[in-house]
């Protein structure tokens, strides 16, 4: 064979050489631990393709058997290359690296003129400098291939029939679509796309193919998927950028807001056929608040509390979601919001379970597959929706928009019978009647998506009452929008900021500026209090509330109260000041009675004593999620946290300045109140923020 090209270096003597004795020669390479460009070495069908000419690696080992004491065995490698020309002749590289310790990694780094889309083959032996091993190719070794391939592939053709690239708003959230992506390049191994805010890969049945991935958009407005063909040498095409628009999600296919007037015998139906209601059913019923809906429905939990249009509304057999606004009026037995018949048993049911020793838990079931969680209690609203999408196989249970319990694979059944609510049918009849309120029903044929259930289980907080207490008038401080106001008991009085030449007067006697505003109420800490007639927010439900403090003196001498809200004996919720601690606390109580079991978060105090800026307090129940939340200075502040379950409903006004203690009225507040706003619902941080300065926060 014609040499056509050789490159060596001079083989120095290892430094061990001249003690060696009976000198093993080196063993062979092995195929394993060889590599062209950082691909394994390989053959034929096998045989990797490298984007640039590669460099060559090996790692290579002499016996240990020829160490002498205090010796390291040195090695260097004997490469070889060589691949078929234009011409038909053999060309062929050589290369002696140099000598380096035993198991360590020999390179090669090939010249740049290796011809491409030309199968190159090579193989390697290992030198002590006296003796060489045998070639990696022999001995039941093999010859590594590569090809150069020096031409990036075309970039793809991106199509989709959901969602075409042609500025037509397409249906839509929550609807999965398909792209196919396809480049005329015949080596294309993958394709490298960016959607939704991350690289992922698709790899055609075959090289130079076709690839297809499925896509559930999750929310509307413009998409884009960007993709790249990438060939069997790693090298990326251009980029082809795809665009489509997408609608909102497609509105129910069967819809009940169950908002009929007392007395009506079936429910209108927003979308879909209307529901024929048995006798125990009472339309006018209370609506959950923050929600649009004025009145709901009330199934008794009779035979006769149902309510059904007498045909099938979807097909258990594809993606669907079911959900609404319930209230269980009792939670001691299995209660079904929502189902749809089948032979023997319901296709699928939503509802809930009793728990037996534990707590009763919501439930959806689809076949035999049932996804549990969240905690169902008499008397309180919760929105419940469960989904089930084909793709995934999965079943998911949302409860007042967050997904609860571990999605469950399921495998659906034909429920062509009709669809009920308040009820489910087995082989023996109808059972597991809902005894409580129903609004608001929604049954969807596709996939309802995060975003959209945590919209559908929202309540939106409403204002209760904002006292500004700028001034008052025969012992009461107004609420700025006409609301209950606030009367003030002795020792309780408006403090007012200086005007302007008073301000420049030294000896002016009232030199206080309010807290905010020109205002502010001011408590002596003996019996100065303000208070309203009637409870201002419904503490057995979600609630918020706001307020600016400052305490009179830098270290009090005792705890003080600064709001609360309670029945005969105690306060469901109280905000004090602890001084041992230097701590602010929430309180919440699990009944009116003595001794009954508290739930407590703290916050570190600020100083701000007596002519400092005051403190912005804010307490939070979520009913949604089963918290308290304490803020204090709420821009700067986390919020603290814990589980409350359990709350009541609270008959007494709202206390400004005092709580319960011993079941008797106490730890008065000796300080400064401001800015008092009162929300049914929960804030969330970002509207937190926005209290205590004098304006009411956007709840967007």
């Amino acid at each position: 064979m014609a040499v056509v090209g050789v490159a060596a270096v001079t083989v120095a003597s290892a430094p061990s050489a001249a003690l060696a004795v009976d000198n093993l020669p080196p063993l062979r390479p092995l195929v394993q631990d060889l590599a062209s460009g950082g691909e394994r070495c390989a053959a034929g069908e096998d045989r990797p393709y490298v984007s640039e000419s590669p460099r060559l690696t090996a790692v290579l080992y002499d016996p240990e058997e020829d160490n002498q004491p205090y010796e390291t065995n040195f090695v260097q490698g004997e490469f070889e290359a060589w691949w078929t020309g234009a011409d038909g002749s053999e060309q062929r590289r050589t290369y002696t690296s140099r000598l380096t310790s035993s198991g360590t990694t020999q390179r090669w780094q090939l010249p740049d003129d290796l011809p491409p889309n030309t199968v190159v083959s090579w193989r390697v032996r290992a030198n002590d400098g006296t003796v060489a091993s045998a070639w990696s190719s022999e001995d039941g070794g093999s010859v590594c291939e590569f090809v150069y391939d020096d031409v990036s592939p075309e970039k793809p053709v991106v199509s989709s029939p959901e969602y075409p690239d042609d500025d037509r708003w397409a249906d839509g959230v929550g609807n999965y679509g398909t792209f196919t992506m396809d480049s005329p390049s015949e080596d294309v191994v993958s394709y490298r796309y960016w959607l939704d805010g991350g690289y992922k890969t698709a790899r055609p049945e075959e090289p130079g193919g076709p690839a297809t991935i499925r896509y559930l958009p999750t929310q509307s407005g413009r998409g884009s998927l960007t993709v790249q063909a990438v060939d069997r040498a790693h090298r990326a095409s251009n980029e082809t950028t795809y665009s489509f628009l997408v609608d909102d999600g497609r509105a129910p296919t069967a819809r009940w807001n169950l908002a009929d007037p007392a007395g009506t015998q079936s429910a209108t139906a927003v979308a879909g056929p209307a529901a024929r209601a048995g006798t125990g059913v009472a339309f006018g019923a209370t609506a959950p608040d923050g929600t649009p809906l004025t009145t709901t429905a009330r199934l008794d939990g009779t035979e006769q509390g149902y309510l059904t249009p007498d045909r099938a509304v979807l097909d258990t057999r594809h993606t669907f979601a079911v959900g609404g606004w319930v209230r269980p009026a009792r939670t001691d037995a299995a209660r079904t919001v929502a189902g749809q018949d089948a032979d023997g048993a319901p296709g699928f049911t939503l509802g809930l379970r009793p728990g037996g020793d534990s707590a009763p838990v919501w439930s959806f079931r689809v076949g035999e597959a049932q996804v549990s969680g969240g905690t169902p209690e008499s008397g309180e609203w919760a929105h419940v929706l469960g989904v089930y999408d084909t793709e995934t196989g999965l079943a998911t249970l949302y409860v007042n928009g967050h997904a609860v319990g571990t999605p469950q694979e399921a495998t659906p059944v034909e429920a062509p019978g009709a669809f009920q609510v308040g009820r489910a049918r087995d082989a023996t009849g109808y059972r597991d009647h809902w005894d409580g309120d129903v609004g608001d029903l929604r049954v969807y044929d596709r996939v309802v998506v995060p975003d959209e259930a945590a919209q559908l289980g929202s309540r939106k907080p409403r204002l209760q009452g904002h006292w500004s207490l700028e001034n008052a008038e025969d012992g009461t401080s107004p609420e700025l929008h006409g609301g209950t106001p606030l009367m003030l008991s002795d020792g309780a009085t408006i403090h007012h900021s200086p005007d302007f030449e008073c301000s420049l007067d030294p000896d002016c006697p009232n030199t206080e500026y309010a807290l905010v505003g020109d205002g502010h109420l001011a408590l002596d800490g003996a019996a100065g209090h303000a208070s309203t007639s009637q409870p201002v927010v419904d503490t057995n439900d979600s609630f918020t509330i706001g307020v600016k403090v400052r305490l009179a003196d830098l270290d009090p001498d005792r705890p003080m109260t600064v709001l609360s809200q309670g029945g005969q004996n105690v306060d469901a919720f109280k905000v004090r000041y602890v001084p041992t601690t230097h701590t602010w606390e929430l309180v919440m109580t699990g009944a009116d009675a003595t001794g009954a079991a508290e739930t407590v978060v703290k916050q570190q105090a600020g100083g701000g004593g007596g002519q400092g800026p005051g403190q912005r307090l804010a307490v939070v129940y979520d009913d949604a999620t089963d918290q308290i939340k304490l803020y204090v200075d709420g821009y700067t502040n986390p919020a603290a946290i814990a589980s409350f379950h359990g709350p009541w409903h609270s008959g007494g006004g709202l206390q400004v300045g005092r709580g319960h203690v011993d079941g008797a009225w106490g730890e008065y507040l000796r300080g400064a109140v401001d800015e008092v706003h009162a929300f049914s619902g929960a804030l969330d941080d970002s509207e937190i923020r926005g209290l205590g300065f004098g304006t009411e926060p956007c709840l967007c």
